[in-house]
């Protein structure tokens, strides 16, 4: 596995760890936290530098699940995490950036992650009603003070990371991209690239759709983050299909999987990006990794970039209430 560098220097994996997914969201969780545990350190052990997790995830069981699975080898991976939900009774209600609360969760995600420093500490999700820049210098008085490392920003706009870099420097934003989400390269991209930012996509495999493994008429339980999503409605996978079936062809012809492709397409727009697929199997960490050693042509990037516009995406990435929240 080789390294990016994010902002201000910070060297990673070009393929990290989303470990959310080991928590929530995507089907019943584990019964074996050990195995989890062990996944994650087996990512470490393939190379994996950069894990990826937050307090709202769970919340909280991920954060010391990541805790425990790293503490013997702390020294061998940057953690990232993130504030700026409102978390009541377990369930998350609505934006919360004020400096208080970003120091409790600072405090307490620490705790948790049982860690000196956090390496990355995004905010969650832009706060309309705390300025960007209360939340970045407040971020700056916790690297000052030692307790963080690294700013990160996620799902936020190209203005609002401008204001953001102007008080403290921003490392890196994550937000999502894929093969069938392009939002953020009319301007946040080149936002990312002018300033040196580094730039992390989480869901870079479309929430598995981009994999080739979720059929057609899959359906999926409440409790799962796709039951929600315009996307994954039987619908929009129906007209969906044409999309991952173009990258499955030009994967067979390359002798990988469509997700290897679909990672290795991410790689190859932006030497500063470094995507974060999630998964809680060990042969998945192995097909992820895989994607560094898949060599596209130009051709093949150039026909991969104008799949969306010949193709065409049915169904929004997030319901009306997500996509109110991104690209503020």
């Amino acid at each position: 596995m080789h390294t990016r560098t994010l902002g201000q220097g910070l060297d990673v994996s070009a393929i990290g760890l989303g470990a959310m997914g080991m928590s929530m969201s995507y089907g019943p969780n584990p019964g074996d936290r050990d195995d989890m545990i062990g996944v994650l350190r087996y990512a470490v052990e393939q190379g994996v530098t950069l894990i990826d997790t937050a307090e709202v995830y769970g919340p909280f069981d991920n954060e010391e699940l990541v805790g425990d699975a790293i503490a013997p080898i702390r020294d061998q991976v940057v953690v990232a995490t993130k504030f700026g939900f409102r978390i009541v009774d377990g369930r998350m209600e609505g934006t919360d950036s004020r400096p208080e609360n970003i120091r409790r969760v600072a405090d307490a995600s620490l705790r948790r992650l049982g860690i000196e420093a956090i390496d990355l500490f995004y905010q969650h999700r832009v706060d309309p009603a705390v300025p960007i820049e209360d939340v970045a210098g407040t971020v700056g008085d916790l690297i000052r003070e030692g307790k963080v490392k690294h700013f990160g920003l996620s799902e936020a706009g190209a203005a609002t990371i401008r204001r953001a870099h102007a008080v403290q420097p921003v490392t890196a934003v994550q937000s999502e991209y894929s093969l069938w989400t392009r939002d953020p390269e009319a301007e946040v991209l080149p936002a990312c690239a002018e300033l040196g930012i580094g730039f992390v996509p989480f869901s870079p495999l479309g929430k598995g759709f981009l994999t080739g493994t979720v059929s057609p008429d899959a359906t999926f339980a409440a409790n799962e983050i796709r039951a929600r999503v315009p996307r994954f409605a039987a619908e929009n996978l129906r007209a969906n299909e044409a999309l991952v079936d173009r990258v499955r062809s030009l994967a067979a012809g390359r002798g990988a999987t469509p997700g290897q492709v679909a990672l290795a397409w991410l790689l190859a727009q932006h030497p500063f990006i470094v995507p974060i697929p999630g998964t809680r199997r060990r042969e998945r960490i192995d097909e992820n990794a895989g994607a560094t050693a898949v060599a596209l042509s130009a051709d093949d990037i150039a026909e991969l970039n104008l799949l969306v516009e010949t193709v065409g995406v049915a169904g929004d990435r997030y319901d009306a209430a997500g996509m109110a929240a991104v690209g503020l």
